[in-house]
């Protein structure tokens, strides 16, 4: 499966920001040892659970690019939320979403007793929740980070938050200076260096809630000439955001260093939309998840820094396989797995899988015990996979053989 890799809920807010913002508690200081907090990994999203005025347990993802909590608007009208006026939202993609801001509301999060921020809007997530593959809630941003130092452990699954004001570091990492902007989001300075040219600085937003690796921004690829004749790209594919579809190409650039780190032949996303959070002329682009989860990282905004401590992972090559098919999530439960999108001249073209074929079997194991997460882990690696396929009334065998594409 051609993995979504900009679920990039970096979501800008256009109007009514300081409203929503309004009465911010002050979150509790963590006591000398930091507070534990377990996340999933969902299509390589940070979910933690958390509540809104005691209710079930709810699906945020953890997003370095938003700044305040925002609840999906379905979910904020099934929980009776105070929700009034309105409020426009973009992010990657060239559209935007409408919701309305929320009025009484707060979310906690369980494990850090005595804790509680406002939700400031609410908006709908439900083409976002397809994408990914399982309840998507909400999201929670830099308006909690900057409560703590957040330590994000990917190997281990756990947020660790520090007393912001104790905290002292002495590992073996390295503090790479950043600023917030108005959005809240952290700004590094990085080099990308493009197959066969020389190092290009610039800024770049560390964007945790991104599950690709490096995404350029369309100005940025047309001032630099960075999608000239001689570099190997193919389409992106089930690519997206809060903004709706982005296009653009995906390929390789030799090296990406921040700091003293030095990332080789990462995958990045060319950028060519013509609107939208990925072709704002004031950024380079943005580093996502299957970056940052090469590292330890603490988000120190407090010290205008963030750390980053190389894994155990982080000389490992960006070398996943391809399957040229982008898939969507289907039912109550998520389990019903349609082909979306296929890429030309890819393993799924080529076996003449088609967009709505609905995915029923994998290597004889039926594929609602799958979940889109399971699937894209799988399909990376390059293999041949029997599938079983249905569509409208016909049901086919046919052998995926996945592969590298870029």
């Amino acid at each position: 499966m051609k993995r979504k890799p900009l679920l990039a809920f970096a979501l800008i807010i256009l109007s009514l920001t300081a409203a929503a913002s309004a009465g911010a508690r002050v979150a509790p200081k963590p006591a000398a040892a930091p507070i534990s907090i377990p996340f999933e990994l969902i299509t390589r999203h940070i979910v933690v659970k958390v509540r809104i005025n005691n209710s079930r347990p709810l699906s945020f993802i953890f997003d370095t690019g938003d700044k305040v909590a925002i609840v999906d608007l379905a979910r904020a009208q099934e929980l009776g939320l105070d929700l009034h006026g309105e409020v426009h939202v973009g992010g990657a993609g060239s559209g935007k979403l409408s919701g309305s801001l929320v009025r009484g509301a707060t979310w906690t999060l369980p494990g850090l007793e005595g804790f509680a921020q406002p939700v400031s809007l609410a908006l709908p997530f439900d083409r976002l929740a397809s994408r990914f593959g399982h309840d998507f809630d909400g999201i929670i941003g830099s308006d909690f980070i900057k409560q703590y130092v957040v330590e994000i452990d990917y190997q281990t699954r756990v947020l660790k938050l520090h007393n912001k004001d104790a905290f002292t570091y002495s590992g073996k990492g390295e503090s790479i200076p950043i600023r917030l902007n108005s959005q809240g989001h952290p700004i590094i300075e990085a080099d990308v260096t493009p197959v066969g040219s020389e190092p290009i600085r610039g800024r770049f937003v560390l964007d945790i809630g991104s599950g690709n690796s490096l995404a350029l921004h369309s100005p940025f690829v047309a001032d630099h000439g960075l999608l000239n004749s001689n570099l190997k790209t193919i389409r992106a594919i089930g690519a997206g955001g809060a903004g709706g579809q982005t296009v653009g190409r995906v390929g390789r650039a030799a090296e990406l260093k921040i700091g003293s780190f030095k990332i080789a032949n990462p995958t990045v996303l060319f950028s060519e939309d013509k609107a939208g959070a990925f072709a704002n002329r004031e950024l380079a682009g943005n580093i996502g998840q299957q970056i940052a989860s090469k590292f330890k990282v603490f988000l120190d905004y407090g010290r205008e820094r963030i750390i980053l401590e190389p894994t155990a992972t982080f000389n490992e090559p960006f070398e996943r396989a391809q399957s040229g098919m982008a898939l969507a999530a289907e039912g109550k439960d998520f389990n019903i797995f349609r082909i979306v999108e296929v890429l030309e001249d890819s393993p799924a073209s080529e076996i003449g899988l088609q967009r709505n074929d609905v995915l029923l079997k994998v290597n004889g194991k039926p594929a609602s015990e799958f979940t889109i997460t399971k699937l894209g882990e799988l399909f990376e690696k390059p293999a041949a996979y029997q599938i079983t396929i249905q569509r409208g009334d016909q049901t086919l065998q046919v052998t995926l053989t996945t592969r590298k594409l870029v």
